[in-house]
């Protein structure tokens, strides 16, 4: 039995519920693979031609796609029309952090069509980062063309979010506690916003557009200036937990004898691995990942390299643990932490040889997060598009 039957067999007899997983499926795959032709579309989801046909019609209409022909072909007999997701169809997307609030614009198919980092000097509270959130957001949809439609927010914060109402129970580097963020910050710009927390919306981002794109199981950490965060998928789907706030990655005990977290236990992860230890050692006060890359690169310094070698010692011990619990394909560093890892080559692959269990141990890669300055805005805006990509058809105006 195919996919397609099966999935059909599931739905029952309900010919719309059918055409909605279908209508789903197209707009996902031209949404996280790219461009795609009818015939590729046709062979991805064996469902016949008259139907893909119909279906990308439908999808045009919608305004969610649009079809151009391919350039160069050489194929014989008329070429199949490739399939494109409008960039068009636009989420905003929002990244509180302690020292600043980064806004940017985000066309279907992961498109980053505009970004603004904007410098606090302090830690914004709620009713700040919603007054410069909305500000920002409000200038960038009057640059933007008069055919875009913009479908929400999505917020990526470094704390916990409850999955239900996208209330904020705990930021602790911003010091929110119990607030109810996507509530306000939609109230202020009449937008739907989805908020969830940074490094969870980071693993998607980068299993569906970046370094774990095809991968089913993966673990990511990002590094940055409000601490750190993980996120892991299993067989290809987010690992959230019963109220969304699994994946706390940066509270593993590395350091028995270290320092009070802010978390109530002692030498957590991201107590001994942190940003601002790095910049200070660097002599850099937050600066963009290339910047900091090329500082690291051209250092001479013994006590910077004591640095990264220390926080890589740490850094190595949460990476045996998740690989031994979640024997994972991937590992995928961002932000600061994928700094630390290319600045000594084979240095995490080597802990993780010789710490983790065989089985586990023998399948696993480390790679650097590819997304970059993109990464939260992709992955916020994929929690303003979900609804969307579940139920295409919902979108007709």
């Amino acid at each position: 039995m195919s996919a397609i039957e099966t999935t059909a067999r599931s739905l029952g007899n309900n010919v719309d519920n059918l055409r909605r997983h279908n209508l789903s499926t197209l707009l996902g795959i031209v949404h996280r693979d790219g461009p795609a032709s009818r015939s590729r579309l046709t062979k991805l989801t064996e469902l016949n031609r008259s139907t893909i046909a119909a279906l990308v019609g439908e999808l045009v209409t919608l305004g969610l796609a649009r079809e151009v022909q391919p350039e160069g072909s050489r194929t014989a007999g008329r070429p199949s029309p490739i399939v494109v997701a409008n960039e068009k169809v636009v989420a905003f997307a929002v990244n509180p952090e302690i020292n600043a609030i980064t806004v940017g614009a985000v066309g279907l198919g992961g498109v980053v069509l505009d970004r603004v980092r904007m410098h606090t000097g302090n830690t914004p509270s709620v009713v700040e980062a919603v007054a410069l959130a909305t500000t920002e957001i409000k200038r960038m949809r009057s640059r933007l063309r008069k055919d875009v439609r913009v479908v929400g927010v999505g917020v990526a914060l470094p704390g916990l979010v409850r999955r239900e109402d996208g209330v904020v129970r705990l930021a602790p580097h911003l010091g929110w506690i119990d607030e109810p963020f996507s509530g306000r910050l939609s109230d202020a710009v009449g937008l739907p916003v989805s908020t969830a927390n940074d490094a969870s919306v980071g693993a998607t981002a980068e299993s569906r557009f970046g370094a774990g794109r095809g991968v089913r199981d993966l673990v990511y950490l990002n590094g940055g200036a409000s601490g750190i965060g993980g996120g892991v998928i299993v067989e290809g789907r987010p690992l959230t937990g019963v109220t969304g706030y699994a994946g706390e990655l940066g509270h593993t005990l590395v350091n028995s004898a270290g320092i009070l977290c802010h978390c109530g236990a002692t030498g957590c992860l991201e107590t001994e691995v942190t940003q601002s230890r790095l910049l200070d050692v660097l002599g850099l006060d937050d600066p963009e990942m290339d910047e900091l890359d090329h500082a690291i690169a051209v250092s001479e310094s013994p006590e910077v390299r004591d640095e990264i070698d220390r926080q890589l010692t740490f850094l190595a011990v949460t990476l045996r643990n998740a690989v031994n619990i979640f024997n994972p394909r991937l590992i995928v560093l961002g932000g600061f932490l994928g700094a630390l890892f290319e600045a000594s080559p084979g240095t995490i692959e080597r802990a993780i040889a010789e710490q983790t269990l065989a089985g586990p141990g023998d399948c696993v890669e480390v790679v650097r997060a590819q997304l970059r300055s993109r990464l939260l805005m992709i992955g916020a805006a994929e929690l303003a598009f979900a609804a969307l990509l579940a139920d295409p058809a919902s979108s007709a105006t």
